[in-house]
């Protein structure tokens, strides 16, 4: 693996600890909303990342499905703290 690769891999990782322990730590439930969200995102540059070290596109097809579950949910979660139930 390439030394360039690498210090993508672990730039993503470091942003997702970040964000776990702001989803943690929030105050209020909107922070908490905003970590989970920054966290799918790059969860899904990780996962096209990978697709390209390991040439297998079908990771790109599953980071395309997963960025649109996380937008629905997150549209969710949005009018939940907005207006409730």
């Amino acid at each position: 693996m390439d030394s360039t690769l690498l210090v993508f891999m672990v730039i993503i990782g470091i942003g997702i600890f970040l964000s776990f322990l702001r989803m943690l730590i929030g105050p209020t439930a909107s922070d908490r909303a905003v970590a989970v969200d920054t966290i799918t995102t790059t969860v899904v540059a990780l996962l096209v990342l990978l697709g390209f070290v390991f040439k297998r596109y079908v990771y790109l097809d599953v980071s395309l499905v997963y960025s649109l579950l996380a937008f629905v949910g997150l549209v969710a979660i949005a009018r939940f703290l907005e207006k409730g139930i």
